[in-house]
């Protein structure tokens, strides 16, 4: 589905770590560096138009006027649990961003979210909102957090993933036409169980080392 604010990452740094992550032989330790290291590649593409205001600055040789990240900054919101494991890749971009949680759980027999904990950094309406999940399968998580962030006024909101499922950029898109999509990799399918396929399995297990 061709969409303007659809971005799918073509950057070769990208694709190599995320075979690597697919690997099932890739370790804890290891699978939780990659992760990190991609939010950074893709945060370094989804953050291209983050707005600039020139600011004075005094540099030894001279006064001049120079750019800078202008209004409240950028708000980092994962998604609970594995989408903490992409933050720290984005606060090495920018460490003034202020993080926020959504923590949702998926019902085993429907597959829907349930809300169970959001806060949000104030004033929400004022930032930048980067919303993260390594995952995007469904999309039915991904569509109720951000439908939490707008009912709190959150207006100017990206999404970004590491894995992508046809099935869930449709439901994403057709519910929040509004919002930047970044993928790390456009997979092939959902199988039975609503995991992506090849996909890399379950990202919080791998990520926290829990089964």
């Amino acid at each position: 589905m061709e969409n303007k604010n659809v971005f799918i990452m073509t950057h070769p740094l990208i694709q190599h770590k995320i075979s690597l992550l697919r690997d099932q032989r890739t370790g804890t330790n290891e699978f939780r560096k990659l992760i990190e290291e991609i939010a950074t590649l893709m945060g370094y593409e989804a953050l291209s138009d983050l707005p600039l205001e020139d600011v004075e600055v005094t540099t030894p040789i001279e006064t001049c006027m120079t750019p800078m990240i202008a209004g409240k900054k950028l708000a980092i919101v994962p998604i609970l649990r594995a989408g903490l494991g992409m933050v720290n890749g984005i606060l090495a971009l920018v460490p003034t961003a202020k993080v926020g949680h959504i923590g949702l759980y998926r019902d085993h027999e429907t597959h829907e979210p349930h809300e169970y904990y959001c806060k949000l950094p104030s004033p929400i309406e004022l930032r930048t909102i980067c919303v993260l999940d390594p995952m995007l399968a469904t999309g039915g998580s991904a569509v109720a957090a951000v439908d939490f962030i707008k009912q709190h006024g959150g207006k100017n909101i990206k999404f970004m993933c590491i894995i992508a499922a046809p099935e869930g950029l449709k439901r994403l898109q057709e519910a929040h036409p509004d919002i930047q999509i970044y993928i790390g990799h456009m997979d092939r399918q959902l199988n039975e169980n609503a995991y992506i396929c090849p996909g890399l399995g379950d990202a919080g297990d791998r990520i926290f080392g829990t089964k």
